[in-house]
């Protein structure tokens, strides 16, 4: 695996120890179990895997190179480079500026761009359109494009059955960068439609089957199909692919569903065998997660942006079996009474009060989003360390982890 040149401030020797140790042990990831930082009175549990992923990294590095290469030019991004507060607030103290939000609204029009600028591409990838639009003004679209190898992967896919007269359904978040992107590039081969989950799986499911008569579709998917979309005709023959940071989960159960249904009604190549095409590190992150779901933690602390689609998969999975606090940095920790964090099925930030537990042992699960640099995630654990007495020294709870 390539390394990565990141800033400095976004390590932590903390988290470095315990991911270094369970490297060691083991190289090729075959061991899911969880680590532990037992601290005396409380006890925290890691996952196997969490934070930064190779594209997050990978974006990093280029970013802070196009600002160090470039001392002279403005130094545009399409959008946020990743859902993390803490390091698009960085690379804006660089100097960096937006040119629109994450659902594509604009802060700076095409026309104060400039053949002389320099246009980061984020993470998420963007749209044909948007390409062409840059390309137009004498913009170089390549230099400095950091969308993520998993998510071109996707596109790949996405073409390759397209070709071959199949309609992409894609399950994602429909406003969401990556999948405003897939969107567009899977349309240069294909018919394609976008659905959320499962719910929306069974409404185009009723088009398929002809339960649902063919003139609502225009209606209940408005803004989710492609342009000529035919529901008649681009329904016999379907795939499925994915924006790369939903629910594996889920995405199999849709990708399942669909091959049920359209193989039912027009036989087995009715359906193309699109395999998973999530990236690696959302496979890695959500299996290490299920695992500590049954350790007996009284509670989660998920650490990312909330914006961040797979941080909130994490914790869609954890709040099955525990209470989960959902964070964006340790300012969000009050005291050990009270707690600010986003309660993501009300899509809203809101206060908790006696979130830890009082008994003489506390087990806390500590994760983070893909997105989430690892320094957040030590000193949250040291935010939540300040709040009990009589604690373990770090140094002393790490050298006893790295000779087990």
């Amino acid at each position: 695996m390539k390394k990565f040149e990141i800033p400095e401030k976004y390590k932590s020797s903390v988290i470095a120890t315990v991911k270094d140790w369970r490297k060691r042990r083991d190289p090729r990831k075959q061991d899911v179990s969880p680590s532990s930082l037992d601290f005396g009175p409380v006890e925290f549990i890691l996952p196997r895997h969490f934070g930064f992923c190779y594209g997050v990294e990978n974006a990093i590095e280029i970013s802070y190179k196009a600002i160090n290469e470039n001392p002279d030019k403005r130094i545009f991004l399409l959008s946020q480079m990743i859902h993390n507060p803490a390091v698009n607030e960085d690379l804006e103290a660089a100097g960096i500026r937006f040119i629109m939000d994450t659902e594509g609204h604009q802060f700076i029009d095409w026309s104060e761009i400039t053949s002389e600028d320099v246009v980061i591409i984020p993470a998420f990838g963007t749209t044909i359109e948007i390409e062409e639009k840059l390309k137009s003004l004498g913009v170089e679209t390549k230099k400095y494009n950091t969308t993520c190898p998993f998510v071109e992967k996707v596109w790949k896919r996405s073409a390759e059955i397209g070709q071959k007269g199949y309609t992409n359904i894609i399950h994602g978040k429909y406003k969401h960068e990556e999948t405003r992107a897939t969107f567009s590039h899977s349309n240069q081969h294909s018919a394609s439609i976008i659905v959320r989950d499962m719910k929306e799986a069974q409404k185009l499911a009723g088009y398929i089957t002809g339960d649902s008569p063919a003139d609502s579709f225009y209606e209940v998917f408005k803004g989710k199909y492609s342009e000529g979309f035919q529901v008649e005709s681009d329904l016999k023959k379907i795939g499925v692919v994915n924006q790369t940071t939903m629910l594996a989960t889920e995405t199999q159960e849709i990708a399942d569903f669909f091959k049920g249904v359209v193989t039912n009604k027009y036989g087995p190549d009715a359906f193309a065998d699109t395999r998973d095409t999530l990236c690696y590190a959302t496979n890695d992150n959500q299996d290490a997660t299920n695992a500590v779901r049954s350790v007996g933690a009284d509670l989660a602390i998920v650490i990312g942006g909330y914006n961040s689609s797979n941080t909130s998969q994490l914790v869609t999975i954890l709040e099955e079996t525990m209470p989960v606090y959902f964070i964006k940095d340790q300012n969000e920790i009050i005291d050990r009474n009270t707690i600010r964090h986003f309660n993501y099925g009300q899509n809203q930030l809101i206060t908790s009060f006696g979130w830890l537990p009082i008994k003489a042992k506390v087990r806390i699960v500590l994760t983070s989003g893909a997105s989430c640099p690892d320094t957040v995630v030590e000193s949250v654990l040291e935010q939540i360390l300040g709040t009990f007495e009589n604690t373990h020294e770090i140094e002393s709870v790490l050298t006893q982890l790295i000779q087990e």
